[in-house]
């Protein structure tokens, strides 16, 4: 009796696809095996063996589940050559998944858990939501703690603010990236829009007091001036909105979103209440694993770098992506913490201190164009240091 073994993978998250050995992400095992290996893998990783059907379930993953497929074919050598049957077996499996077809499958239909600082209603939970529809979102009571969740997998992913058109850049935001090990793969712009919440039943002018974050308020300056209400700093915009709701204060409101009103049963007294045009948000998405840049949407690349102290240093840096005609999006520089400052001899004006410097880039191109690898690998001639912070889709989804 000759054997004829034909394996397919059936991949977690794509109901009845089949995929010849591939290595997805390296989370799945190698099934390029012997009828023997299998075997010893079935007990080695407690699988089961039915009839002609082996399950094997991996340690690597306790999520995912991965199946193989193989049968026993009864062959006689009277009946010719069996490779013929194999081969013609072989063509009849199913053409096997690409690369790009199992990331955008994952992204589109998975379920994802997304951790977010603030209470449920603050605008981080809306980014989260605007990326990822059907996301499960894990509110956090810091960006620690959010970062934290992923790390220790009990999310998938977290959404971090990372700029905004009224307040510029969040520095905070730019040491996390740096302090942490997981990598962009994501990034969302949300339109956002200030309004004044309060219980049922109360009216603008029986308010004394107004919650929310201190950048909210500063934000709606004018309208608080001419209502004339005290201030009150709190975590977040949806903090407030849970506090009244929480505590039944009938003499204070809220300065949140829409969406915190209808989560925590509050009346929209005002909307658009900031002082000058909508807010645009711009949020980071970020994961334990990179992701595989694709060739069918635009990408962008987040690095951070240092340079030694010199004339023209900076320039030489910037030149780099110039010279390959790689636009720059965004610019940020922020000073060391771990070493603030610098001496330099100089026997004319004496001994000058200056600030130690990171700068963080993000410019329009993928990691797997040429001329992006060609410019960070002329980038580390005279960069000290040189991190890849993520390569991700730029966001084009309207507002």
């Amino acid at each position: 009796m000759a054997v004829a073994i034909r394996t397919s993978l059936v991949v977690a998250g794509l109901p009845g696809s089949q995929l010849g050995c591939h290595n997805l992400r390296n989370r799945q095992h190698s099934l390029t095996l012997s009828w023997e290996k299998h075997l010893k893998s079935a007990h080695k990783w407690g699988g089961m063996c039915v009839g002609g059907t082996l399950r094997i379930w991996g340690d690597e993953n306790p999520w995912k589940r991965t199946k193989v497929v193989m049968q026993v074919v009864d062959h006689h050598p009277m009946d010719g050559d069996v490779s013929r049957g194999v081969h013609k077996d072989l063509v009849a499996l199913p053409k096997p998944l690409t690369i790009s077809d199992i990331v955008g499958a994952s992204d589109a239909d998975a379920k994802v858990r997304i951790s977010y600082k603030g209470r449920p209603g603050s605008y981080s939970e809306d980014a989260a939501l605007k990326a990822y529809p059907n996301c499960e979102t894990v509110s956090c009571n810091d960006f620690e703690e959010a970062f934290k969740a992923v790390e220790l997998w009990l999310a998938d992913k977290v959404i971090l603010p990372i700029e905004n058109t009224s307040g510029g850049s969040l520095h905070r935001s730019y040491d996390l990236l740096l302090r942490h090990r997981l990598h962009i793969v994501g990034e969302v712009q949300l339109s956002t829009n200030l309004s004044l919440l309060a219980l049922p039943g109360v009216r603008t002018e029986f308010l004394k007091r107004v919650l929310s974050h201190s950048q909210a308020l500063e934000l709606s300056d004018d309208f608080l001036t001419k209502l004339g209400v005290a201030r009150e700093n709190v975590d977040d915009t949806a903090s407030a909105a849970q506090i009244i709701a929480s505590k039944g204060l009938y003499d204070a409101g809220a300065i949140a979103s829409i969406r915190a009103a209808e989560i925590y049963g509050l009346n929209v007294l005002a909307e658009r209440i900031q002082d000058g045009h909508e807010i645009i948000r711009r949020y980071l998405v970020l994961a334990r694993d990179p992701i595989i840049p694709k060739a069918d949407k635009p990408f962008k690349t987040s690095i951070v770098f240092t340079l030694n102290e010199g004339p023209g240093v900076l320039f030489k840096a910037l030149a780099v992506f110039a010279l390959r005609d790689i636009n720059l999006s965004k610019i940020e520089s922020r000073p060391q913490r771990n070493r603030p400052l610098r001496v330099v001899d100089d026997s004319n004006t004496g001994t000058a201190k200056y600030f130690d410097y990171l700068f963080y880039i993000d410019f329009e191109a993928s990691m797997t164009e040429p001329r992006a690898q060609t410019s960070l690998a002329h980038l580390q001639e005279f960069a000290t240091f040189l991190r890849v912070l993520g390569c991700y889709p730029i966001d084009t989804t309207t507002l």
